[in-house]
């Protein structure tokens, strides 16, 4: 792999890399853009095979939080941090401290919340040695786990797409098939089931997989069937790259809009779906709420201005909806040309008549 290159084709700024043979600590962040502000992104923990597939992950998540700021209108830039492990034998709160000195080395280019494989818990030992992090507990200021927050944001994008393709406003009798069913899938059930949806859920973690199917009375399904149900709308909640040569042709769904970031492997693949007539939501403009939740923290945000950007969610989903239909061009294009306006990287993208464009 030529790192370099690999940075150069999306224009990263930097790749930072730490170790610790006394804590077993083997991590990366990728800062990818600070136009708008110093970069903050979640750290995945995450048994990668090889460190190969661990650059490759950071750099795409990494820039994808470039842009989700930039449609959010937060005034921040985009990184990643990811640590190689298994979270369930490999983290102790030796490493998280060593990599909580790793960040606040950068000082202050990268600010860090939790995400696959971390949780608050793990942010409140990152924080005993840098302040360079968000998301830590409310009884210390912070605050908390951004799980609902994402969800919700999901769950506005999810709305504004069956208002425009679908003409209602109502969820009632809709199917939905759920994959992953963690903290953000199972919030996000959670709201399309007061709505009436109709749910199949599925997650390779049998026990969070039965809890939500209990609590809701969700249709659990096997992980590989997932993608071959006939449903209204498919909402990837787990891993990215989710839509992919292997499961694009089998989808049977109207609309794809989840929680997952980077849930289309490459941009091919959204056009394959632009092709086919399925309706995508980006991943990083709907799943922005648990960014903005963590971003008002670090920002100082009213909590009156936090609501207001996570409303804003809707408008933003139309927006994009509507760039689409106007340029002729995918979903995901439309997205992106929208956040690369923002960053001052191509003249302005008008907003599109009837469709609130968020300040």
């Amino acid at each position: 792999m030529n790192i370099f290159t690999s940075m150069a084709e999306h224009d990263y700024e930097q790749l930072h890399f730490s170790q610790d043979g006394k804590t077993g600590l083997r991590a990366i962040i990728a800062i990818h853009d600070t136009t708008l502000g110093p970069a903050l992104g979640g750290t995945r923990m995450w048994p990668y095979d090889g460190e190969r597939e661990a650059v490759t992950d950071v750099l795409r998540l990494a820039r994808g939080m470039t842009y989700k700021a930039a449609v959010a209108g937060l005034p921040l830039g985009g990184g990643k941090g990811v640590i190689i492990g298994d979270p369930a034998w490999d983290k102790s709160d030796g490493m998280l401290k060593s990599y909580g000195k790793f960040i606040d080395s950068l000082g202050g280019r990268y600010i860090t919340a939790e995400d696959v494989g971390t949780s608050q818990r793990d942010m409140d030992i990152i924080r005993l040695e840098t302040t360079h992090v968000t998301g830590y507990d409310p009884g210390q200021g912070g605050n908390g786990d951004p799980s609902p927050f994402t969800a919700r944001g999901v769950y506005y994008g999810i709305k504004a797409a069956v208002k425009k393709f679908m003409g209602t406003e109502s969820l009632k009798g809709l199917q939905v098939a759920v994959q992953g069913t963690g903290s953000v899938g199972l919030n996000l059930c959670r709201l399309l089931d007061r709505e009436g949806a109709l749910l199949r859920v599925t997650d390779i973690n049998a026990g969070a997989l039965q809890r939500t199917a209990g609590e809701l009375g969700a249709v659990p399904v096997s992980p590989g069937e997932i993608y071959d149900l006939d449903c209204d709308i498919f909402a990837p909640c787990a891993l990215g790259a989710v839509i992919n040569d292997h499961t694009v042709s089998r989808l049977k769904c109207g609309i794809v809009a989840g929680a997952a970031n980077n849930v289309l492997a490459e941009e091919r693949h959204g056009e394959e779906l632009h092709r086919r007539g399925i309706k995508y939501m980006p991943d990083y403009v709907i799943n922005a709420c648990g960014l903005i939740n963590v971003a008002g923290e670090y920002l100082q945000y009213q909590g009156s201005d936090v609501e207001k950007k996570i409303a804003q969610i809707y408008d933003t989903a139309l927006e994009v909806i509507a760039i689409s239909e106007r340029e002729g061009v995918p979903a995901y294009r439309a997205a992106d040309m929208l956040a690369e306006a923002r960053l001052g990287r191509t003249g302005p993208v008008p907003s599109p008549r009837g469709v609130q464009k968020v300040g």
